[in-house]
């Protein structure tokens, strides 16, 4: 399964839900940082989160992630950018982060909090912030009650923990931030840079796996979120949550 679902998600400009103008806008609420702040990208993936940041807000960021191979593409894009001073990459498990306490004014995560899951990612790299610093991460949320079953089913197999945004304001409260602001992505998150690239190599790997079940299993899963996201976006979606260490 890790082979097949890597080898769906090699390449991909993104590995969720995103795009330029999101992360800006959240940077955008973030108030008195220095002039190069130094930030922590969590789960970075192939980085393009992080290459905006670093292209138009002068921060130092060190990207962490376990995949290898997207780290790597990391490197090539940020030495493309001309931006390699700015970013460094580690090989550094979400679950370890074994850095200093007070080392960064901010921590970022698109996408990727969910696997510690989303209180305890957030109180995990609270005592890495220094006094004041911010988190801005993006979480799989709901925005209405009362879901149709089959996307409401699918979801709690994929992501148990998910919870409504009004449950995740409370959780960043719990784990000691302040909320500074939230919102949800434009349904063009979903398209332009994952679902659409995504729809090109599921197509591509059908062709090369079709007599394999697992293989099979996991390009209909994607399907599956896909359509669900066609029929039923007004109830759910990925929203950026922005907070300040209390």
């Amino acid at each position: 399964m890790t082979n097949i679902f890597f080898e769906l998600h090699k390449d991909l400009p993104r590995e969720g839900p995103g795009d330029e103008a999101s992360t800006l806008k959240a940077f955008g609420m973030m108030e008195g940082l220095p002039s190069n702040p130094r930030i922590l990208d969590v789960g970075c993936g192939p980085g393009m989160q992080t290459i905006d940041l670093a292209r138009h807000t002068g921060a130092n960021i060190l990207a962490v992630d376990t995949h290898q191979p997207f780290l790597d593409e990391l490197q090539r894009r940020a030495e493309r950018a001309g931006l390699a001073e700015q970013i460094k990459v580690q090989n550094e498990s979400m679950f370890e982060l074994k850095f200093p306490e007070n080392s960064f004014d901010v921590v970022w995560s698109e996408g990727a909090i969910y696997i510690m899951g989303f209180e305890a990612g957030l109180k995990k790299v609270h005592p890495l912030l220094k006094a004041g610093g911010y988190v801005a991460v993006t979480e799989i949320s709901w925005f209405k009650p009362n879901p149709p079953q089959e996307v409401f089913q699918f979801w709690h197999k994929e992501c148990p923990g998910m919870d409504s945004v009004e449950g995740n304001l409370l959780a960043v409260e719990r784990a000691g931030y302040r909320v500074v602001g939230h919102f949800s992505l434009p349904d063009s998150s979903w398209w332009d840079h994952y679902f659409n690239p995504l729809k090109e190599r599921i197509a591509m790997l059908r062709e090369k796996y079709p007599q394999d079940p697992e293989a099979r299993h996991i390009l209909d899963e994607q399907d599956l979120e896909m359509e669900f996201f066609r029929k039923y976006s007004d109830y759910f979606g990925y929203e950026f949550y922005v907070m300040q260490k209390g």
